[in-house]
């Protein structure tokens, strides 16, 4: 019996502009790739971190990775998920973009590119930057 998955994405917060389908169906086994259009700040700008996070339903949101912007470019990421999930950016076309390969039922989730505003960067926690991050409207993938 072959099983298959919904994902879904939505984007963080408002000045971010997340170009996709608005759904997806992945079978278990297969890889995904979500590209996120950043707009209203720049990649280059070290006072912000852009990445993801998922929401599984019924259960907590998963922060997956987040990298920072400017020359050092300081790149977190969730070791639990390390293995699951790739990250990557481009800075001149303003777009990153999260692959997750191998994927299984349990990765059905709403993803949402977001975008941390803050610059105490050495001293954040994954739970902080989850905390920090703003969440609106929805797109389904």
């Amino acid at each position: 019996m072959m099983e298959m998955m919904l994902i879904s994405v939505s984007t963080g917060v408002y000045s971010i502009d997340l170009i996709q389908p608005d759904s997806l169906v992945v079978q278990s086994g297969q890889s995904l790739s979500i590209t996120c259009q950043v707009s209203g700040y720049s990649l280059t700008d070290d006072s912000y971190a852009t990445g993801w996070i998922r929401q599984r339903e019924g259960k907590t949101m998963d922060w997956i990775f987040h990298q920072w912007g400017g020359g050092s470019g300081n790149f977190y990421q969730n070791n639990a998920l390390k293995n699951k999930f790739s990250y990557s950016r481009d800075m001149s076309a303003g777009t990153v973009m999260i692959k997750g390969q191998n994927l299984q039922p349990e990765d059905t989730a709403v993803y949402y590119c977001v975008r941390h505003p803050t610059v105490t960067k050495t001293t954040n926690t994954p739970a902080q930057i989850l905390s920090n991050m703003h969440l609106n409207h929805k797109h389904k993938f």
